[in-house]
């Protein structure tokens, strides 16, 4: 190749960079950095988290000052991102059957295996209850019934963690409330035809972007959970928007450098979170599909989802049993046994979970036609 070929070619590469193919082209390829990423916001989440277990202070984190929010909520943030855009497109993809049959593969086994394991196991042996008094409580058993059903983060366990400053061992499965409302949403659009249409997946962003606007201008004291409530549908469905607009959105590193500003310039106006959402929905997609010539090593196994879970309650675990430690000397050994435990929750369960999806697709008749787009 000549010095002048070799020009040619990087310029090519800056241009592509800074237009950007679209999102449609960016997902044809061969590589994406989704599993890494979900692992890294997972890992975020763990980060975080060595904060406030400690201290038992959410806004202690660095974070909160400069952006209004811990690095796990931006994490969680990006979690949603990519959930709706890969969700969205196994729907379109697949249709119904599949997409009911891979959800609840996906969420429900490792849900039942983490809240036994923590209920019957880890809460026995950390509980300062006898064993037997702890397994015949019946907050024990409330506690099973309460997290598995309706996702409750802040039910505790008999016993256990009482000296911690947070008490309950489960800590981030409040989220997966939000999530299987989306993927319910997601069932219910696609039964529809609405999940094919580009103006409502449109609509629907620009409704909850103002809905987010409209809280910060006329009630700007609401409770945080009011805006959790419409932060996350938001950024799933900006996820989902995403790839449904694909043959026509760029992803450009100017697009996000600009909105990243805009962020910025807005941060004392009305128009901050909103525009904070949108920022991190376009930008963790194009993370995820742009930079691919990094070819960052993709992990054999997915940990994200496991990490998630069952960090919070090592990390609960590990503060109990060695109090004056620091948030920042827990943190290495939490992230080992969290990435340990999450390995096994793969291998043993979620993955032989997955693997069952085929099966039950050929014991279900076929689908009916998928409606027709709009």
């Amino acid at each position: 190749m000549t010095a002048t070929d070799a020009g040619d070619t990087r310029q090519g590469m800056l241009r592509r960079l800074i237009v950007g193919p679209t999102v449609t082209a960016a997902m044809a390829q061969p590589h994406n950095n989704f599993t890494v990423i979900r692992l890294a916001l997972a890992l975020a989440v763990v980060v975080s988290h060595s904060f406030s277990v400690v201290t038992g202070v959410v806004e202690d984190e660095p974070l909160v000052t400069s952006t209004g929010f811990t690095l796990g909520e931006h994490a969680v943030n990006g979690f949603f991102v990519v959930s709706g855009l890969l969700v969205t497109m196994s729907y379109d993809r697949r249709g119904w059957r599949d997409y009911v049959a891979a959800r609840l593969l996906r969420i429900a086994p490792a849900l039942i295996a983490g809240t036994l394991l923590v209920a019957l196991i880890l809460g026995a042996v950390m509980t300062s209850l006898s064993v037997g008094a702890y397994l015949g409580a019946s907050e024990t058993w409330r506690f099973i019934w309460r997290t598995l059903s309706s996702f409750k983060s802040n039910a505790a366990l008999p016993g256990v963690f009482a000296d911690n400053p947070f008490r309950f061992p489960m800590g981030t499965v409040w989220t997966l409330k939000y999530e299987v409302l989306c993927y319910a949403g997601v069932l219910a659009l696609g039964l529809t035809g609405l999940l094919r249409s580009r103006a409502f997946a449109v609509a629907l962003v620009a409704g909850l972007t103002l809905a987010v606007a409209g809280i910060d201008l006329f009630y700007p004291d609401a409770p945080k959970g009011l805006q959790t409530s419409l932060r996350l549908p938001l950024l799933f469905a900006a996820g989902g928007a995403i790839y449904r607009l694909g043959e026509r959105l760029p992803l450009s590193i100017a697009v996000a450098a600009a909105l990243v500003l805009a962020t910025i310039a807005l941060r004392d106006t009305f128009l901050y979170h909103a525009l904070l959402f949108l920022t991190e929905a376009y930008g963790i997609v194009w993370l995820a599909l742009v930079p691919v010539s990094a070819r960052l090593p993709e992990p054999a196994a997915d940990l994200s989802y496991g990490t998630y879970l069952f960090g919070w309650p090592l990390q609960q675990s590990l503060h109990a049993l060695l109090p004056a430690w620091s948030g920042l000397a827990l943190l290495a050994p939490a992230t080992a046994a969290t990435l340990l435990v999450a390995a096994l929750s793969w291998y043993v369960v979620e993955k032989p979970a997955l693997g069952l999806k085929r099966q039950l697709l050929k014991l279900a008749p076929a689908p009916a036609a998928a409606p027709a787009g709009l």
